[in-house]
């Protein structure tokens, strides 16, 4: 049944009028705003506007188009707080939570002012008992007080000609980073600027990208987000963000210049100065749920507006969310004004914030008609018909928590995906748990998963780390997770880690096992740049950021997350090897071929193929010596075998390789090939000293290498080429 709020109602004395339905949300167009709401089972709303000292002013919206509730408002504009309250049947087990003592978030916020105060209000639409159906009976506690403000922006910025950069897949180094942990405490940033949008887009910050090399940042969600409530209570916060209450709004966390409008811009500001050094700016993004939780959880914006429309209920009883993300709800794409929502959302982070591309987190759950996995979904059609959105860089987390939703190379062309498989393939390799089929499978861009359909080595993303897991150094120094600091007695995060700590849990002074672990750090390094497919290097990495062992550090807003500046010698060393590494791979095409390898000559004239796979005696390796599951192999990648044109239609000419690979916990001799592979080869890099130059060794066709246990050795071939 419906509820009448108890809240003093401010009469409006404003002009009025009828507006537009569309464009959704706030629209200021110089002398008065356009405000619409979707909502199709709602029977009355009320738009409240709030002054600086919080008056509300409430402006019943009378005017419904295609379920859209509009009005335009003259001398409304930009800095304007504003909130809804939409009233409608309170009927949890018809799917309806209407409540208007609640004020709600417009879902398209440009602008949200800050975070909830739980404290000042219950944003509860129930009251809380101690039985399982509280949630039947509303609550008629008015929460204003604690529920941040909508606001109406200015969307005017000079870009100063700045468009999207789209760099070619196959020329890209991906950084995972978060905008807040990476220069919280950066000593050369600006205090006032350290973890916001302007400290990323600091000299400091932006000459450390640079340097490194890498060409994009992938950006942990800058949606606004709302902490839940009992981390609120553990004084811990939801760091990662995953926790989205604001697809179009910039959250206001990481602004420095203010909280009223001001984080647009500077969210702008930052990819305009990273793009003037040409490094692009994707962000991870999550449309599979929000921050409202389930029948239990808060009533912040979806929920208030339109819980049936917005929300996959359970079919049989709709007082329940269908949950395949392990937040307690999914969002109900099915629905053609949710699916219009996540693409009116993806549009104006790319035409109006330059964004150039997306990771979309837990996607299977988008992809998800009814209950099964739809490759074919409306999502994807739309996306693919998008003449926007179809230009950029799209990435598939591939995975939920439902039923079926592990689909590591399914998605269809156009997109990319997190190789899973990839990661566990690499880590389990060079632990010993792998073969070194399976590492050769893996490293030459996973055709068993992408080529069959279409797709190319760059659809993908490979990586050995995320923000979801270990950082590197953690990998290499601990067997089980320490996750104590997160509250849950050490049962969160996954068990399943494929880690090694080399003989000691955490930290040690045996020399032995450190410079083991240092060594395994290049190994893992040396193969995900040097691998087929796009690779997505964690930020921090380069310098054995640690988080102490925790392998779910979501809630740790502190030291264990944010980048620490003061890196020893190992750390500088691992760096200076990283950026060494993805040099090498921007300067030689043959570690990033936009096609995958055949292991056959098909240029014409070739006498070479364009990779060959031989064992430590230099020979071929047989179909016996693969099923062997040995993890010792040798390779050789063809610079002169590019059946394919460079971007300016020239024949693409590189340098020869032969990496030399050792996963065995003994030194190998390999005897190099015939002299038809190269009659001479030059040391270029070695996982087993960094600090060796390429050039200052030299090897001749069927002479003896010696390559360290645990080690890669990459040889490039001197004179003329054969083949």
């Amino acid at each position: 049944m419906p509820i009448v709020t108890q809240r003093r109602e401010v009469v409006s004395k404003r002009e009025l009028w009828p507006g537009r339905p569309f464009p959704l949300g706030p629209t200021w167009n110089g002398r008065g705003t356009n405000f619409s709401l979707f909502s199709e089972n709602a029977e009355r709303v009320e738009l409240c506007l709030f002054d600086e000292k919080d008056v509300e002013e409430r402006i019943e919206v009378s005017e419904r188009t295609a379920y859209n509730w509009h009005c335009y408002l003259p001398g409304v504009g930009p800095g304007q707080r504003y909130g809804y309250r939409v009233y409608g049947p309170y009927e949890p087990e018809e799917g309806h939570r209407f409540n208007p003592c609640k004020l709600l978030l417009d879902p398209y916020s440009k602008a949200i002012e800050g975070e909830v105060r739980w404290q000042a209000a219950s944003v509860l639409p129930y009251i809380p008992d101690e039985t399982d159906v509280a949630d039947l009976e509303a609550d008629d506690e008015d929460d204003a007080e604690a529920i941040p403000k909508s606001l109406v922006v200015d969307p005017q910025f000079d870009w100063e000609g700045d468009r999207l950069l789209g760099t070619p897949w196959n020329e890209t180094v991906i950084y995972e980073v978060h905008v807040k942990g990476f220069t919280k405490l950066h000593p050369d940033v600006r205090e006032d600027l350290r973890g916001t949008y302007g400290g990323l887009a600091s000299q400091p910050a932006i000459k450390y990208l640079k340097d490194l090399g890498v060409t994009a940042v992938e950006l942990l969600p800058v949606h606004q987000k709302s902490d839940e409530h009992f981390l609120i209570d553990k004084g811990l916060s939801n760091y990662w963000g995953y926790s989205s209450i604001g697809y179009l709004a910039p959250h206001v966390e990481y602004a420095a210049t203010g909280s009223t409008g001001e984080q647009v811009r500077e969210f702008k500001g930052m990819v305009k100065a990273l793009h003037k050094e040409g490094i692009e700016v994707i962000l991870d993004v999550v449309y599979n749920h929000t921050a409202e939780g389930n029948h239990l959880g808060p009533m912040l914006s979806f929920k208030g507006v339109d819980n049936k429309s917005y929300y996959r209920l359970m079919p049989d009883d709709p007082r329940f969310y269908m949950d395949f993300t392990g937040t307690g709800n999914s969002l109900n794409p099915v629905h053609p004004s949710v699916l219009r929502l996540i693409m009116d959302s993806l549009r104006y982070w790319v035409l109006e914030c330059h964004v150039d591309g997306f990771r979309f987190d837990l996607a299977s759950a988008l992809a998800r008609e009814f209950y099964d996995v739809d490759r074919l979904s409306a999502f994807f059609d739309t996306i693919h018909q998008d003449p926007i959105l179809s230009q950029v860089k799209l990435i598939a987390e591939p995975w939920d928590v439902g039923p079926g939703g592990y689909q590591v190379g399914n998605f269809p062309v156009l997109w990319t995906e997190w190789n899973g498989i990839y990661r566990d393939t690499i880590r389990d390799f060079w632990r010993g748990e792998a073969s070194a089929a399976e590492f050769a499978n893996r490293f030459t861009g996973s055709s068993d998963l992408y080529k069959g359909d279409g797709r190319e080595p760059f659809a993908s993303i490979n990586f050995v780390t995320a923000h979801d897991g270990f950082p590197l150094a953690d990998l290499v120094s601990y067997n089980e997770k320490h996750n104590e600091a997160n509250l849950e007695d050490n049962q969160d995060g996954t068990d399943d880690n494929r880690s090694w700590n080399h003989g000691v849990e955490g930290s040690t002074d045996d020399p032995a096992i450190n410079a083991l672990r240092e060594r395994q750090k290049r190994n893992f390094l040396t193969t995900l740049l040097l691998s087929q497919g796009v690779p997505m290097l964690l930020g921090g990495d380069e310098f054995s950021r640690t988080q102490g062992g925790n392998n779910n550090a979501w809630c740790q807003d502190n030291e264990i997350s944010w980048f620490g500046w003061d890196h020893d010698k190992r750390g500088e060393r691992l760096r200076a090897f990283t950026k060494r590494l993805i040099a090498l791979r921007q300067e030689h095409p043959v570690f990033r071929r936009r096609h995958f390898l055949t292991g056959e000559a098909t240029v014409a004239g070739a006498a070479l193929p364009d990779a060959w796979w031989f064992r430590p005696d230099g020979r071929r390796l047989t179909r016996r010596d693969w099923e062997r599951n040995g993890r010792v192999l040798g390779l050789f990648l063809n610079g002169h075998e590019f059946p394919y044109p460079d971007r300016h239609g020239e024949q693409i000419t590189d340098d020869s390789f032969l990496l030399l690979i050792n996963g065995h916990h003994e030194d190998v001799t390999f005897m190099l090939p015939a002299r038809r592979f190269g009659q001479e080869w030059a040391l270029e890099l070695t996982t087993a000293d960094p600090d060796h130059q390429p050039g200052t060794l030299t090897a001749q066709a069927r002479q003896a290498v010696e390559v360290m246990a645990r080690s890669v050795t990459v040889l490039k071939r001197i004179g003329p080429a054969r083949g």
